[in-house]
C-alpha cells in the first residue's frame, strides 16, 4: 500500500468518526467507562494483593497499655510480655512518641495534633512485639492480649481476612461490571460503524464497480473503530492515573502498616495497558461490524 492510499484511507477514517460524532462520542463514552473500571478493579486488586503479602511478612503486633497505668507498671507489663516463648523483641513506645510519629507522618499538616503532649495526648503507651515463630502467631497474641494492664492489641490477621474478603468481592464484582459495560461498548461501537456503513452504501457501491477490493473498503472502517478505542484508552488513563496517585497519597496517610504500590513503578504499564486494550476492543467491534454487513450484502457485492 502506497503512502497516498494510506493517508486516504486514514483521513476516511477520521472523517467517518466526525460524521457521526454523536454515536462516536456514545461509544467512547461506554469505552472509558468500561476502561476505568477495569483499571480501577485491577489497582484496587494489585494493592490489596500487596497488602496482604505485606501483612503476611509482618511478625509483630501493637500493644496498647491501659491510660491509668504507671510508669512502672508499664515496664513490668513489658516484662511480662518478653517471658513468652515466641517473643522476639519487645520495644516499648512512649505515648509522646507516637503522637510525634503521627505529626511528622502527616507531613506538615500535623499542627493541631502539636499540642496533645502530656496528660493531653490519647494515645496509651504501646509495645511493639515482634514474634519468631508466625505458625503461632494467633496464640501469641491472645497470650499478649490475657496479661493484665493490657487494653488491646493490633492483630493483622483480622485484617488480612478482611483484606481476602474484600479482593474476592472485587474480583467477581469487578469481572461482571466490566463484561456488561464491555458487551454494551462493542454494541455501540458495532452499531456506530454500521450506521456509517449504510450512509456510505452508495460510495462503497462506486468503489466495489471499479474494483476497489472488501479490503481497501475494510479499513477506513477499522482504523475508525481503533480510532475510538485509542481516544478512549487515553481519556481513561487521564481518570484513572490522579485519582490512583490521589487515593494512595490519602491511604498512605491514613494506614500506617501498608504502602500502596508507587504510581512511578506501573505508569507505563497503565498506559501501555489501556491504550493496547482501547485498540484492539475497537478492531475487535470493527472487524465484527464490517463482517456482518458484507455477509449480509452478499459479499462481493454492496447494494
Amino acid at each position: 500500500m502506497s503512502g497516498s492510499s494510506f493517508k486516504y484511507l486514514l483521513k476516511e477514517g477520521v472523517k467517518n468518526i466526525w460524521s457521526n460524532r454523536m454515536m462516536s462520542l456514545a461509544s467512547v463514552a461506554v469505552l472509558v467507562c468500561c476502561l476505568v473500571l477495569t483499571g480501577a478493579a485491577l489497582l484496587l486488586s494489585m494493592n490489596v494483593g500487596n497488602a496482604m503479602k505485606s501483612l503476611e511478612n509482618t511478625n509483630s503486633v501493637q500493644v496498647y497499655l491501659e491510660d491509668d497505668l504507671s510508669t512502672l507498671q508499664g515496664i513490668q507489663v513489658g516484662e511480662e510480655i518478653k517471658k513468652l516463648d515466641n517473643v522476639a523483641t519487645c520495644e516499648f513506645i512512649p505515648k509522646d512518641e507516637a503522637i510525634q510519629r503521627y505529626v511528622d507522618m502527616l507531613d506538615g499538616e500535623g499542627e493541631i495534633l502539636n499540642g496533645l503532649t502530656g496528660e493531653d495526648n490519647p494515645l496509651p503507651n504501646a509495645f511493639r512485639v515482634s514474634f519468631e515463630d508466625l505458625s503461632i502467631y494467633k496464640q501469641t497474641a491472645e497470650e499478649i492480649k490475657s496479661i493484665k494492664g493490657v487494653m488491646k492489641i493490633n492483630d493483622y490477621s483480622s485484617i488480612a481476612k478482611t483484606l481476602t474478603t474484600m479482593d474476592r468481592v472485587i474480583l467477581y464484582g469487578g469481572i461482571g461490571a466490566v463484561a456488561f459495560l464491555a458487551i454494551v461498548s462493542l454494541l455501540i461501537i458495532v452499531n456506530t460503524i454500521r450506521v456509517t456503513m449504510h450512509s456510505r452504501q452508495l460510495e462503497i457501491s462506486i468503489m466495489k464497480s471499479v474494483g476497489a477490493t472488501n479490503t481497501f473498503i475494510r479499513i477506513p472502517f477499522l482504523i475508525e473503530a481503533m480510532i475510538l478505542g485509542l481516544l478512549s484508552g487515553a481519556i481513561a488513563c487521564a481518570i484513572v492515573l490522579p485519582l490512583y496517585q490521589g487515593v494512595a497519597s490519602t491511604v498512605s496517610r491514613l494506614l500506617t502498616f501498608f504502602q500502596p504500590i508507587p504510581l512511578e513503578s506501573i505508569f507505563w504499564w497503565v498506559i501501555g495497558g489501556a491504550l493496547i486494550i482501547g485498540i484492539l476492543f475497537g478492531l475487535c467491534a470493527g472487524v465484527i461490524s464490517i463482517g456482518k454487513y458484507l455477509r449480509r450484502e452478499g459479499g462481493d457485492t454492496v447494494d
